[in-house]
């Protein structure tokens, strides 16, 4: 017979006992939210479709390079024969699986004669929106299997009105799909559950698809894998079959097709996990683009992620005692703090483990008002919320909407729209060539534009030797100085784009060669790592 859930207002039944991670929600006994649940997981799929899709429509700022260049403009070379592979892709340390999904995406458009400049900039990440919605299910689902549908629906709250999952997790970057795979394989994972009724085979073959996959796509999310290997492995009866028949399995397929897949696009046998490994850990590659203190993510990254959230999180671990899947927030926090260059996005796949968490607290203040009034037996006690509760969200509301919106909407937005608008201009034949006098990759590149004209960016791979400093570096330190070099060499671009805070510095320089302001769009009102880019110009040859 199978065993029936306590019917208790808030369930702390889960506290780290035993696993039970197998049961879909059909196969769960029947009780009073059974039905309700099964008709609110396909609306609550749809609602995260729509409002992830409206989230992609918002976000409208330049975050980080990788967005563009490691996924969007390797895409669109595959697709359509032109664009730029940086200096990873020549060194065979990105595997081409997580931009095929672009490039696919790409070829529908191509086929179907939409590749035109709005949807080439929004459709990559409506789609990403959708995998997003995907991922936003899974945290619902995984809530509800650990704990209750209370919880279920306040960590849903927290994931979609968190800040850096509205500004980040629409993006087009290898860590936003990273983390939906990452949150479908934990619900598929026995080790997090209390009890299983029936042979977790199946159910964790699933979850080692989505591991295996993770890890093709970001080699780096192995050490989340890990810690839930190692889990399972502790708790698993027979070890051998899991190693034997199904981790090996699984991961020498995954592993096999992304070679395959390698082999057919770099035109040579390449080993990218390897060759990733070498250069970030090995080597400390990384390390060329900037190092932090080891307690960074404790005391700045992580926690400007998860803003206000925190405090919640902190108390609804507490209250939930379940430290197996608490336990992965300070292990991968932990292991990124040895590597030297860190950065927000590299733990973007724990932060929904911790606003679930944050579900669990706002879900335990309702529930127990609800047994403060259960003896008044008042009809409507269900639906009060206490005073607590309706501060705690307000706080949440009124610091999470404004800083996703100015995020999305306000801070450097000037990179995409310098863009969108040399897109409109080429496309009416006014364009000939481009150069960017600024940092590299500061701006999207042929993904964008999406017109087949020669364009000069200042590069900065790494050098072989250290200390010697690349172009973008050198034209920072001295922007006039480089432009006299440039002179000499170059072939007069019809365009060149720049910051404001260099432009200054090369006005004599521009106004020299007969170039004049077109357009200006703001960027930024603080500066981020370098002196204030206010706003990006563009400068047109006029003579």
């Amino acid at each position: 017979m199978r065993r029936q859930r306590a019917n208790v207002p808030f369930p702390i039944s889960n506290k780290d006992a035993s696993p039970d991670l197998s049961y879909s929600t059909e196969e769960k006994p029947k009780d009073q939210h059974d039905s309700h649940l099964f008709h609110s997981e396909r609306s609550v799929f749809l609602l995260c479709v729509a409002f992830r899709a409206v989230n992609a429509l918002l976000v409208q700022t330049y975050f980080n390079p990788d967005e563009h260049w490691q996924a969007l403009e390797v895409a669109h070379k595959i697709t359509f024969g032109y664009g730029h592979l940086t200096w990873e892709w020549k060194r065979g340390i990105r595997s081409y699986l997580h931009p095929m999904v672009f490039a696919l995406l790409y070829k529908v458009l191509a086929l179907l004669g939409l590749d035109k400049p709005w949807l080439m900039v929004k459709a990559p990440r409506l789609l990403q929106s959708f995998l997003c919605a995907v991922g936003d299910l899974y945290v619902y689902k995984l809530s509800h299997a650990l704990f209750d549908y209370h919880v279920a629906r306040w960590a849903l709250f927290s994931e979609l009105l968190n800040w850096f999952m509205f500004f980040c997790f629409p993006r087009t970057l290898s860590n936003s799909f990273e983390t939906v795979l990452t949150l479908v394989g934990l619900y598929y994972w026995p080790c997090l559950r209390s009890s299983s009724t029936r042979d977790p085979t199946l159910s964790r073959s699933w979850g080692l698809c989505m591991a295996a996959l993770s890890c093709a796509i970001r080699p780096t999310s192995a050490v989340i894998w890990a810690y839930i290997g190692l889990l399972e492995l502790w708790f698993t009866r027979n070890r051998m079959k899991l190693i034997l028949f199904e981790v090996v399995p699984i991961g020498v397929t995954v592993l096999g097709f992304t070679i395959i897949l390698d082999r057919l696009m770099y035109g040579s046998w390449v080993l990218v996990p390897l060759n990733f490994l070498q250069f970030n850990f090995l080597t400390s590659g990384g390390d060329y683009y900037g190092t932090h203190v080891w307690h960074w993510y404790f005391s700045q990254g992580f926690t400007v992620m998860i803003f206000t959230f925190l405090p919640f999180s902190i108390l609804g671990i507490t209250v939930a005692k379940h430290w197996r899947l608490a336990g992965i927030i300070p292990w991968v926090l932990g292991l990124y703090s040895i590597l030297g260059h860190k950065e927000f996005r590299f733990v973007l796949a724990v932060l929904p483990i911790a606003l679930i968490f944050s579900g669990v607290y706002l879900a335990s203040l309702s529930n127990l008002y609800h047994l403060r009034n259960e003896s008044k037996q008042s009809p409507r006690s269900h639906v009060r919320w206490p005073a607590k509760k309706r501060w705690a969200v307000g706080f949440l509301l009124a610091t999470n909407i404004p800083m996703a919106l100015y995020m999305s909407l306000v801070h450097q937005r000037g990179a995409e729209d310098a863009m969108n608008f040399l897109s409109v201009e080429a496309a009416n034949g006014r364009v000939k060539s481009i150069l960017f006098l600024m940092p590299c990759h500061a701006t999207p590149y042929y993904s964008t534009l999406h017109h087949n004209i020669p364009m000069r960016f200042l590069d900065c791979s790494p050098s072989e030797e250290r200390g010697i400093p690349d172009e973008s570096d050198r034209f920072m330190m001295d922007p006039s100085g480089f432009a006299l070099e440039l002179e000499k060499t170059w072939s007069l671009p019809s365009h060149i784009v720049l910051f404001d805070s260099e432009e200054r510095k090369l006005r004599e320089f521009l106004a020299l060669h007969s170039f004049k302001e077109i357009n200006r769009f703001f960027h930024a009102h603080f500066k981020v790592d370098r002196d204030l880019q206010a706003s990006v110009v563009v400068y047109t040859l006029t003579g």
